[in-house]
C-alpha cells in the first residue's frame, strides 16, 4: 500500500513541477529553497535598498542607517508540521481530512527532497507524535515519507501552540515551515507570531466542505472526535446552519489576517477538491515575491 501511496505523490509532485516552471524563466528550485538565509555583516542604506532589512539597533546609534547583510544558507531545511488529531478524521472514507493532509505533506516532502533540502518532520496532536530530526538524502526522505503514511496517533486531542514551541525548540537556525492543520483550536496565535518571525512560515489551513455547509438532514448525531462525545443537532435550523459557517469563516479570517500581519504565506484547501492547483498557485506568488526582493 505504501507504494500506492508514494506512485499518487510522485504523479502529483510531476504534475505540480511541469505547472510551476511551465512559464517563461520559472525555477522550481528557488521557489522551494524559501528565504534560507544568514545574517553575514552589515553595510550602510543605500536608495532602493528593502527597508525590512534595516537593522534599528546599530542605526539609532547616530553613525548612519544601515542594513543587514544575509548570504545563502546552503543547508536549507524544509521542516514539516503536520496535524494528525481526531479532528481531521472528517470526509469521505476515500477522502478524509487526514489522508489529504498526509498526501499534501508527502507531495511537498518530496519536492523538498529533490531539491537536496534537508527535510524534518513533526508529526502532532496534543503531543509529539512522531519527530523526524531534518537530514538530506533520498534515503532519509522516503523514510520521512514512510513515517507520514503509517503514522496512528495515540492522542484525540490538539494542541496547535505545544506543537509550534516543539519546533522553536529544535531549529536553531531560520528554515521553511509547513505548518498543515485544520485550525480547530485556540491560543495558538501567540506562538504562531513567534514562528513566523523566525521561520520562513507557510501556513496550510485544511477544511472539508461538511464544516462549511452541512446538508439539511433534520435532527442528526454528530460525534466529536477529539471531546470523544455524541450531541445531537437539527442540520435543517437556519440559525445552526448561519453559527456553522460562521464560525468557520471566522476563525478562516483570523488566521489569514494574522499570516499576513506576520509575513506568513497563507493557503486554505477544500479536502474534498484538487489541491494540486493551491500548490501551485502558492508556489507561483512565492516566486514573484522573492524576485520582486531580489530586483530591489
Amino acid at each position: 500500500m505504501f507504494e500506492l501511496f508514494l506512485g499518487k505523490l510522485r504523479k502529483y509532485e510531476i504534475r505540480m513541477r511541469k505547472a510551476v516552471t511551465s512559464e517563461r524563466h520559472g525555477n522550481f528550485h528557488s521557489v522551494f529553497k524559501g528565504s534560507g538565509l544568514e545574517y553575514d555583516d552589515l553595510r550602510l542604506y543605500q536608495y532602493g535598498d528593502d527597508v525590512r532589512a534595516i537593522d534599528w539597533n546599530t542605526s539609532a546609534k547616530g553613525h548612519g542607517t544601515f542594513i543587514k547583510i544575509f548570504k545563502e544558507d546552503k543547508e536549507q531545511t524544509a521542516f514539516f508540521m503536520l496535524d494528525v488529531s481526531a479532528s481531521q478524521q472528517v470526509g469521505e472514507a476515500s477522502k478524509l481530512k487526514i489522508d489529504i493532509a498526509k498526501e499534501i505533506c508527502g507531495v511537498l516532502t518530496l519536492s523538498a527532497i529533490q531539491e537536496a533540502s534537508r527535510v524534518g518532520l513533526l508529526c502532532f496532536s496534543d503531543r509529539n507524535e512522531r519527530y523526524v530530526r531534518p537530514s538530506d538524502g533520498m534515503k532519509h526522505g522516503y523514510s520521512v515519507l514512510s513515517e507520514i503514511y503509517k503514522l496512528v496517533p495515540e492522542s484525540t486531542k490538539t494542541s496547535i501552540s505545544e506543537a509550534i514551541l516543539v519546533a522553536l525548540n529544535v531549529l536553531k537556525r531560520r528554515s521553511l515551515i509547513f505548518l498543515i492543520s485544520d485550525f480547530i483550536d485556540s491560543n495558538y496565535q501567540h506562538n504562531l507570531k513567534a514562528l513566523a518571525r523566525k521561520h520562513d512560515l507557510i501556513v496550510i489551513h485544511l477544511y472539508d466542505s461538511r464544516e462549511t455547509s452541512l446538508p439539511r438532514l433534520g435532527i442528526i448525531p454528530l460525534y466529536d472526535a477529539e471531546k470523544q462525545r455524541t450531541t445531537w443537532v437539527n442540520t435543517s435550523s437556519k440559525q445552526y446552519r448561519d453559527d456553522m459557517a460562521n464560525r468557520f469563516q471566522s476563525r478562516s479570517v483570523e488566521l489569514e489576517k494574522l499570516c499576513h500581519q506576520n509575513r506568513a504565506d497563507y493557503i486554505s484547501i477544500n479536502t474534498q477538491e484538487d489541491y494540486v492547483p493551491a500548490l501551485i498557485r502558492l508556489f507561483k506568488v512565492r516566486r514573484y515575491a522573492k524576485s520582486g526582493m531580489t530586483s530591489s
